[in-house]
Order: structure tokens, then C-alpha cells, then sequence
């Protein structure tokens, strides 16, 4: 049995050195925003999660690797990325790229040092490029299985040892990892561990719960104090109903608690996970669920691509059909569109954003209707009425009803969500119901109509004031 008290105080003994010889840049703690719905900084400016999907990074990537992968992220706009310390492809037993294995003997109190030194050095590197790690300390499939390596003891051990660690580093605790949590000792596993994260990190960071497919952290732990907010997994499905339509669910649970989405359907990955039947998605296929669920209410979004998480190689064993290598799978489409809807929503009032299903007019779009698959018409607004924003998946006209803006006067725009760029189409007065026929009409081509309180004198969509 090791002492907590023992292990913490030499844990931050080692934590207190590193800080000291740290070059990487110190980034702002991150908080709940006082409406309980988005994440913000110390001083309360927006935190918009945009996350990417590296769950091998710290197991089978090298420093230089690393690099590349993490300034491709960051030149793409992503501010954070999740990441694995025991990882789940042989993550206890084959090594790093420096020949280390996480544990000594198997044993979550006896972290390997060598290991965790290569781990802090991309901890470190990513926060200098302005990068929060969403930081997993394992793979669900370790404290899972009734023969896994984790018990309610040790659990809170090595959850004090990682706080203590990386009480200093931008990260965010994320718990669970894609496995299912049954009563008893499953939730006692990790209410252990976030005990323990907390008491090493002293509070200094936010903590949630990655949840299996289909899924949502808020089905287990929502009314606990230590989830901060709710991560689900939507799943690698492309049809809004049943899985994109459950983050407005969890948005309309009490006590009301931000979430987010931080495994949607990846770019290059089988359709629900038959590539014969269905084929691999494409940049559309990631898009649309980055809409849909932003504008159900989520305060952030996950990208991830089907190579890239499991940073695929010809030399690896490829988990369910990878189409190219993850060095050249960062540069697809789909990552570098991530990017435009943060800049389309921190364009506009931030902290007031509302899903607005309302601002359809339903009954001319029969695609808004739950059952719509991947033509659901969603559509989000300003709660103090100067924005409003539908997102058309496919080019087929819709009405919306003008009186969600409160002005005299409206300015339209269509906002491009492939390449970022915005359109005027005018100012008109704002009364009653307005049909609208996005660019490129009967094609596959998806679209943002951006309805803009003429007063307010917004820039386009997507630039910054």
C-alpha cells in the first residue's frame, strides 16, 4: 500500500524542480463561466474549445514528431488537444518511442519517471504553441476489465501524483476514456482519481469525462462537484438524430453545466464503422456535427481524423482501415475548416449564445424535423436578440422568422464554412417570416445564413472587430 501523503509530497518535490528549470509559457487558468454554459479564462475573456483528437501522441510519437504534429495544430486554430498518458493500444506494455513503458510492474503507484519526463516535454512544447492538453490519465480499458490495474487506492495515488505534476501546466483533467461506468467499482475508480487530481493540483484545473459511443458523462456524474462540465461522445455516425441531437439533451439538464462534444464522427473514418456498407467520411461529413452541435448549445468542439489519433503508420498495426499516415493525414481538409467556426462565433456576442431551433420556420423545412439525418436544418442565436445564425447543410431554401432579431433593420450575410469568407446579401426590415436560398441551390453544399441587428454594426462574419 503506498501513503498518499508520502507519494504527494514527493511528487511535488520533483513538480516544484521542473517548474523551476520550465521554459514553456504559462497559459491562463481556464473556468466555468459564470452563466454555467461556456468555458472562459481567469479574467473571463471566451475560451472556445477546439479540441483535436492525439490519443497516441505521448505513447508512439518522438520530440521531433511531436513538433510537427503539434505547430500543424496550432497553425490551424486548435487551442487544445487530447492525449493519453496510459494509452489504449498496448499502452502498458509497449514502450515509447525512447524505449519506456508508463508504469513499474504494471503498478499505477510506481509511475516511470523516464516515461513521464517524455511526457512533460510535450506537455511543455504544447503549451508554448498555445495548446492545452486535455490531459486522460489512462485509457478506460485499464480500470475497466475486472482484471485491469486500477483500484479505488491506487487510483487516488496516481491521480495526486499527476496533479502534482501538472499543477503548472495548461491542462484540463478528462477522465473515464471510451469505456461504459457501472455502479460500484467502476465509479469508485474514478471518483478516486479525481479525488486525487485534486488534491495535487490544488483545484487549478477543470475536470470532466470522456464517456463510450453515444454517451455523455452527465449519465453518471452530472450532479457531482467534480465534473466542471460534460464531455460526450456522439460517435462516428453522420445522421444528426439519435446521437448530434443529445447535446441540446445534456444543455437542458440542471444544475445547468457547459458541454461539449469531444468525439463526433472523425474525418477518413467507416461510416459507422462499416467502410463497405458506407464508405470513409470526408470533410462534409465532419462538418456538419461541428454545427449541429455548436449551435444545440455545446461551448466548444473535438475534431479528430481516423490516422491521427492513432498516429497510423505503414510499420503499425492499423486499426480499422487508416487511409494514409497520420504526417499526411494533419494536412486534410476537414482540420484546417475547424478553424472558421470559432472565428464565426467569437465574431458576435460570445457568453449570450442560445440554440435557437426556433428561428426556423419547421414546417417549410421538412429536413428540420427530427428524423432528418444528415439534412437537419440548426440554427443558434444572440438570447439578447442582435444575431442570429442558421446552418443549411444542403442548398435548399428556408424560412426563418425575422422577429428573433430585435431590431429595425437587419444585415444578412452567407458565411462560407468551408474557406471562411463571408457574403453580404444586404439590410432589410425586419418583420415577419423571410425565406432564404443559400448559394449553389439543390447541391450538397452546406452554408451559414448570419442575421446581424443592423445597429450593432458587426463586422462580416468571421473577422474579428
Amino acid at each position: 500500500m503506498h501513503s498518499l501523503s508520502t507519494f504527494v509530497r514527493a511528487a511535488l518535490a520533483a513538480a516544484l524542480t521542473a517548474t523551476l528549470t520550465a521554459t514553456a509559457a504559462r497559459l491562463p487558468a481556464l473556468k466555468v463561466s459564470e452563466n454555467q454554459r461556456f468555458l472562459v479564462t481567469a479574467d473571463g475573456q471566451p475560451f472556445f474549445w477546439l479540441g483535436d483528437t492525439a490519443w497516441e501522441l505521448f505513447h508512439r510519437l518522438n520530440r521531433e514528431e511531436a513538433t510537427v504534429y503539434l505547430k500543424n495544430r496550432a497553425e490551424r486554430r486548435f487551442n487544445v488537444i487530447q492525449a493519453v498518458a496510459l494509452a489504449e493500444l498496448n499502452g502498458l506494455t509497449d514502450p515509447n518511442a525512447y524505449g519506456h513503458t508508463p508504469l513499474v510492474a504494471n503498478d499505477p503507484g510506481q509511475p516511470n519517471e523516464h516515461y513521464f519526463k517524455h511526457v512533460d516535454w510535450i506537455v511543455a512544447e504544447a503549451n508554448a504553441l498555445g495548446l492545452y492538453i486535455a490531459f486522460l490519465p489512462t485509457w478506460g480499458n485499464h480500470w475497466h476489465k475486472p482484471d485491469g490495474v486500477f483500484t479505488p487506492q491506487n487510483a487516488e495515488v496516481y491521480g495526486a501524483w499527476l496533479g502534482v505534476r501538472y499543477r503548472n501546466r495548461g491542462v484540463v483533467w478528462v477522465l473515464g476514456g471510451d469505456r461504459k461506468v457501472e455502479t460500484g467499482r467502476h465509479q469508485e475508480i474514478l471518483r478516486a482519481m479525481a479525488r486525487g487530481l485534486r488534491k495535487g493540483d490544488g483545484g487549478n484545473h477543470l475536470m470532466t469525462l470522456h464517456p463510450p459511443g453515444g454517451a455523455g458523462s452527465a449519465g453518471w456524474f452530472h450532479d457531482e462537484a467534480w465534473l466542471d462540465f460534460n464531455m460526450r461522445q456522439n460517435g462516428h455516425v453522420a445522421e444528426f438524430n439519435g446521437r448530434y441531437d443529445q447535446t441540446r439533451v445534456d444543455y437542458d439538464r440542471t444544475p445547468a453545466k457547459p458541454v461539449l462534444d469531444a468525439e463526433p464522427i472523425y474525418e477518413d473514418h467507416p461510416v459507422s464503422f462499416d467502410a463497405k456498407k458506407f464508405g470513409h467520411s470526408l470533410a462534409a461529413d465532419v462538418r456538419r456535427p461541428l454545427y449541429w452541435d455548436l449551435f444545440g448549445g455545446a461551448c466548444g468542439h473535438t475534431y479528430g481524423h481516423h490516422s491521427v489519433w492513432q498516429m497510423w503508420t505503414p510499420a503499425r498495426k492499423p486499426v480499422n482501415n487508416p487511409l494514409q499516415p497520420w504526417h499526411e493525414a494533419i494536412s486534410q481538409p476537414g482540420a484546417a475548416q475547424m478553424q472558421h467556426a470559432r472565428a464565426l462565433l467569437e465574431s458576435r456576442p460570445f457568453l449570450t449564445r442560445v440554440p435557437a431551433p426556433d428561428v426556423l420556420v419547421a414546417s417549410a423545412i421538412p429536413t428540420a424535423l427530427p428524423g432528418a439525418g444528415r439534412a437537419y436544418f440548426s440554427a443558434t442565436r444572440d438570447s439578447r436578440g442582435s444575431y442570429a445564425m442558421v446552418y443549411a447543410p444542403v442548398g435548399r431554401p428556408f424560412t426563418v422568422r425575422m422577429e428573433q432579431i430585435s431590431a429595425a433593420q437587419v444585415n444578412a450575410w452567407w458565411f462560407n464554412p468551408r474557406d471562411g469568407t463571408a457574403t453580404a446579401l444586404g439590410t432589410f426590415d425586419n418583420r415577419g417570416e423571410r425565406t432564404f436560398t443559400p448559394p449553389n441551390p439543390g447541391e450538397l453544399l452546406d452554408w451559414v445564413l448570419v442575421l446581424d441587428d443592423a445597429a450593432k454594426k458587426f463586422p462580416p462574419p468571421g473577422r474579428q472587430p
